[in-house]
């Protein structure tokens, strides 16, 4: 039976390839919902951009919720510098016909989990994770019914890419990330380690480009985008290609390695502030709260990438 999941996201260009992957994969995945949260850019693009991407792959059916406008306890810090004004700036694409559900993300994530069956919804967060976090302070009982969070976020070998210290998604609000590494729910982390290891290079990008869908032009566009601000910053190849890990982990554990340990987020030091302090090498005795992953296969990932993305309109 395809996994029943729900995608939290502030899309972004690679959020918006991850969205794309999930559902040009009927077999794998049936997508129940997908919820904007403000993080890379603000909210309002951000669920702009979702129904957009649902549309273009042909699935207007997905319902699509708006979050938070914020994070918990700070000032909102976006990423228009990488992802453009709108955040996905790149493709043209028209403007979305669907309707945002009237129901407020965070209340659909509470009562969505609550009316399932328990253990049989999993919550794939590509952005900030206010929302989950304000899902879990309003009814805690959802902690015991997720099946699993399967998240983009966090670093510790690469350490940082919006401070020295800290990722972006955590940084933006740390303290929802710290209320989920601390809810007992199942983690997995597809961390900076992971993601600047699959990179998009000109010959993945044009593979995609080549598929002649309008789909894949979209996806070739929106990373060709994005991609300008990594290429200067790292001198790579290629750029980092960051939430699509998470839905190619779950179609494909097999493309990626790492293990359980305990993640803590920084939330009081004005220098580390949003750190993912991860005990990969077992050195306390803290619980091992999270699948913590290190490497990625990318051949691998862009073959499944590239071979879904076919399949779209």
């Amino acid at each position: 039976m395809p996994r029943k999941i729900i995608i939290d996201t502030d899309p972004g260009q690679d959020d918006a390839v991850a969205i794309l992957l999930a559902l040009a994969s009927p077999e794998d995945f049936d997508v129940i919902g997908v919820v904007a949260v403000a993080g890379n850019v603000g909210l309002h693009h951000n669920a702009n951009n979702a129904r957009k991407i649902v549309e273009l792959a042909g699935r207007p059916d997905v319902p699509v919720y708006a979050g938070c406008a914020r994070p918990m306890r700070r000032t909102l810090v976006t990423a228009e510098h990488v992802h453009g004004d709108t955040g996905l700036n790149g493709p043209d694409l028209p403007a979305p016909k669907i309707e945002l559900q009237p129901q407020h993300g965070v209340d659909y994530i509470i009562e969505t989990l609550l009316s399932a069956e328990p253990k049989t919804i999993t919550l794939c967060t590509l952005g900030p994770l206010t929302n989950i976090g304000m899902a879990l302070v309003k009814e805690p009982k959802i902690a015991e019914r997720v099946a699993e969070i399967v998240m983009m976020g966090g670093a510790y070998f690469e350490v940082g890419n919006i401070t020295p210290a800290a990722e972006f998604n955590i940084y933006v609000d740390p303290e929802a990330a710290d209320i989920v590494f601390r809810s007992g729910i199942k983690i997995t982390v597809l961390p900076l380690d992971v993601t600047h290891q699959i990179q998009s290079t000109p010959a993945r990008l044009n593979a995609i480009l080549a598929l002649g869908n309008r789909s894949g032009q979209a996806a070739y566009d929106m990373l060709t985008f994005s991609e300008g601000f990594d290429l200067k910053k790292y001198g790579w190849e290629g750029a980092p290609l960051h939430d699509p890990t998470v839905i190619a982990y779950l179609i494909d554990p097999t493309l990626f390695e790492g293990r359980e340990c305990n993640v803590t987020v920084e939330t009081a030091s004005e220098l580390t502030v949003g750190m993912t302090v991860t005990d990969y090498w077992h050195v306390t005795d803290k619980p091992r709260n999270a699948t913590y992953l290190r490497n990625g296969n990318a051949e691998g990932l862009f073959k499944l990438l590239t071979e879904r993305l076919a399949r779209l309109p």
